[in-house]
């Protein structure tokens, strides 16, 4: 559900450069690839790629 989320909002090319590329430092300066293999939530993960993004509350 992640993935589907990142495209929707971003782009299928655009979400995956920014999973594999943006440090959050939210998630500890963990891009959001990293911090799903090091097994933070998909939920937390997206909330910080929204929160990073300023992405809108009803896009969610």
């Amino acid at each position: 559900m992640f993935r589907k989320l990142m495209a929707g909002e971003f782009g299928q090319v655009r979400a995956e450069m920014i999973a594999h590329d943006h440090v959050l430092s939210s998630l500890g300066g963990r891009t959001a690839d990293q911090a799903l293999e090091a097994g933070i939530g998909a939920k937390e993960v997206w909330t910080a790629v929204c929160d990073a993004f300023e992405i809108p509350p009803d896009r969610r």
